[in-house]
């Protein structure tokens, strides 16, 4: 495992140090990579809704040749910004 520093006020260091005082994380970097984890989950649930949202809007229309050395999520993400950008 790798290591990475980073500097937190002394605010923001103290309620990290709480949380694990608190017994749910050993360490401050378990706490730190659950916070990682949560935010990753959270960001593909966001990107799934987005997805979704665009598969049943009759606006995003796929062509099969479209998605050639491409995934579907690329390429559905590069139409909605498309179609954000000309709003």
């Amino acid at each position: 495992m790798t290591s990475l520093n980073i500097s937190l006020p002394q605010q923001l260091k103290a309620y990290v140090e709480a949380q694990v005082a608190e017994g749910e994380y050993g360490t401050p970097s378990e706490y730190m990579r659950d916070l990682i984890r949560r935010d990753k989950e959270l960001q593909r649930e966001k990107l799934e809704e987005k997805l979704l949202k665009a598969l049943a809007s009759d606006s995003i229309r796929i062509e099969p040749h479209e998605l050639e050395g491409r995934s579907i999520v690329a390429l559905v993400q590069e139409k909605l910004s498309a179609r954000s950008a000309k709003r």
